[in-house]
């Protein structure tokens, strides 16, 4: 941008992201909005910026290469040109250490990515009326010392607009004090202003020892789905419903805050022991499962609430809401719509979980992951119809990983992406080389699975025709398993996309179908092949002689809808007759073999195994 092209009246944004995409949106909707804005791809840029025109806001991005947004906004605070220009951090980064850092650097807002527009906007507008204020006060201040100086002589009337003049001060810096300290949604106090108590209640603690307080950190389950479906409006409405149902809860001596998106922070105080503080949240947990009753809609919600006593022994009150927001994310891994208590294993299990996270970052790059296949039977002849691939992690210290330890924390950190990537890569370049065996059937499939995350990302159907076409496999014997998840999104996007796969000749298979929603009127929308029958279903059918539990309503369902049916967790010959007798198109699981690495797949088909 030309800077002798800026519009003067109009409040000037400078964004500092090496992500020119980023960049790119954020400048396009500041500048509907009518700002001014420039852009930024690094340090060195931003402070050409700066020398040439002050902005009055930055947005910084925190992982940027060679200098991260913190060291950029260390410098900014350290130049005094620049030290009283708000910055606000915008970060793939959610984590408590994160974001207080960045305000202990000097950051006035953290917006967390994938951000809101809308919330963008606000917050950007709050922040420049805030700097406004600040300029108006720095106004004020010095024309009331030239008026002083001037009017020595007329000591009344200086006197009579001295009061004036303080006490429109005192208004503009209390109402300056309520924007920063409360949230604008609610009412409530913010992060800010509940530490602040919190720290109060702390040295209380210290200095009375029969004074015991608890504080509760409250994550709403569903809010985000209701958020994305019926809209931000209806999601803020929400919002509010949710914080005037919290003060129903609470006794005035209490402190009810918004700490950001849909999580309140609540200090209990003057306690007797900690039933008095899982009693409250008890009845949070019942007053958030009644319907909420909106203006257009009837919305059901639950929370997952984190309870942490008052220990004097805590060194800061960002420690003590950190192991409250510990022991609430431990709720919502237990199955969410209830409270833990913190213990201080759970910080070192959340500890032992950034270092797999750490870890898992570095496996990618050093390739210690590898994958594992499984024999699919046809239950029609007894041979090997296909493989799954099973991704496992050869940690060069603990040794293999299952899975189960590692893949939720590659959904958290998106980081699931690229393995999947990795696996339908690896994965087609295998069977390629399999089917230059003789002995190698004619139609073996490959399946793979891939995350619900990965239907969000626009490139999918180009990276899968690109590894198609590098791989040079049929497309007709690859097999994507999805979860429930994908389909209940339910979005012309992942409609669009699913079509495209099937325009491909891909088989799409249901993974682990009736251990989620298992809406039928969604499976009638999507062009599914299969159903994989989850293994807990498998293991029932001993408990249920007659019925055999669902496994016969499963088939009959897909039966109807022109699907297979594929069993998984196959372990019994009992159980293998069952499935045969309930006509069961595929079956796998170790009755027919483990998983297998690569070298001992082809020994395997070679020695033609029938069932």
């Amino acid at each position: 941008m030309n800077y002798q092209q800026l519009n003067p009246d109009k409040k000037d944004i400078l964004i500092i992201d090496d992500k020119a995409e980023n960049l790119r949106v954020l400048s396009s909707l500041l500048a509907r909005k009518g700002y001014n804005v420039r852009k930024a791809l690094n340090w060195q840029m931003a402070l050409t910026a700066c020398r040439t025109v002050l902005p009055d806001l930055i947005l910084l991005d925190i992982m940027m290469p060679e200098v991260d947004g913190y060291e950029v906004c260390k410098r900014l605070k350290t130049w005094d040109l620049t030290a009283d220009i708000p910055v606000i951090f915008i970060s793939a980064l959610d984590d408590v250490f994160d974001k207080i850092k960045a305000f202990r650097l000097g950051g006035v807002d953290y917006i967390t990515k994938p951000f809101d527009f809308e919330e963008v906007v606000v917050r950007v507008q709050n922040q420049l009326e805030l700097r406004a204020a600040r300029l108006e006060i720095l106004r004020l201040n010095t024309e009331l010392e030239q008026r002083v100086k001037c009017r020595t002589l007329e000591l009344e009337n200086a006197l009579q607009k001295l009061q004036g003049e303080i006490a429109s001060r005192q208004q503009l810096q209390d109402k300056l004090l309520d924007i920063v300290l409360h949230d604008s949604l609610t009412g409530l106090p913010n992060r800010v202003l509940f530490l602040s108590k919190l720290g109060k209640a702390l040295n209380l603690a210290r200095e009375n020892i029969n004074y015991q307080f608890a504080v509760l950190y409250l994550d709403c389950d569903r809010f985000k789905v209701v958020n994305d479906s019926l809209g931000h409006i209806v999601g803020d409405e929400l919002l509010i419903a949710i914080a005037d149902r919290l003060k129903l809860c609470l006794n005035p001596s209490n402190t009810l805050a918004r700490l950001g998106g849909d999580e309140f922070g609540i200090l209990l105080e003057n306690l007797t022991d900690i039933s008095s503080a899982t009693q409250v949240a008890e009845l949070i947990l019942q007053q958030l499962s009644i319907t909420f009753k909106l203006s257009r809609h009837e919305v059901f919600m639950n929370a997952s609430i984190g309870i942490n006593w008052g220990n004097k022994d805590y060194e800061k009150p960002e420690y003590l809401l950190r192991d409250a927001d510990t022991a609430m994310y431990r709720a919502k891994a237990q199955g969410k719509a209830r409270y833990k208590v913190f213990n201080p294993e759970m910080y070192q299990e959340a500890i032992q979980l950034l270092e797999i996270e750490n870890d898992l970052r570095k496996a990618i790059e050093r390739e210690e992951l590898v994958i594992y296949y499984q024999p699919i039977i046809s239950l029609c002849t007894g041979r090997i119809s296909g493989f799954e691939a099973l991704v496992r992690w050869l940690h060069p210290v603990r040794g293999l990983i299952a899975p189960t330890e590692f893949i939720p924390i590659a959904e958290e950190t998106g980081l699931i992406n690229t393995i999947d990537i990795w696996m339908l890569q690896s994965a087609c370049h295998q069977l390629r080389i399999w089917q230059n065996y003789p002995a190698t059937p004619e139609n073996l499939t490959i399946s793979v699975n891939l995350s619900a995350r990965l239907f969000t990302q626009p490139n999918l159907i180009a990276q899968i025709d690109q590894i198609i076409y590098e791989t040079k496999i049929n497309p007709s014997n690859l097999e994507l398993e999805i979860t429930e998840s994908v389909i209940m999104e339910n979005t012309n996007f992942v409609k669009k996309i699913i079509e495209e796969i099937k325009k491909r000749k891909i088989k799409l298979v249901m993974d682990d179908f009736g251990t989620g929603y298992s809406s039928l009127s969604y499976l009638h929308s999507f062009p599914l092949d299969s159903l994989k029958i989850d293994k807990c279903f498998i293991n029932r059918m001993q408990f249920h002689q007659h019925t055999m539990g669902l496994v016969p309503t499963i088939i009959s369902i897909a039966e109807s809808m022109g699907m297979t049916v594929i069993a998984e967790g196959v372990e019994t010959k009992e159980q293998l007759i069952k499935l045969r007798n309930l006509n069961c198109d595929f079956a796998q699981g170790y009755l027919f073999s483990e998983p297998l690495e690569q070298q001992s797949v082809i020994n395997f088909i070679a020695s033609m195994p029938q069932w």
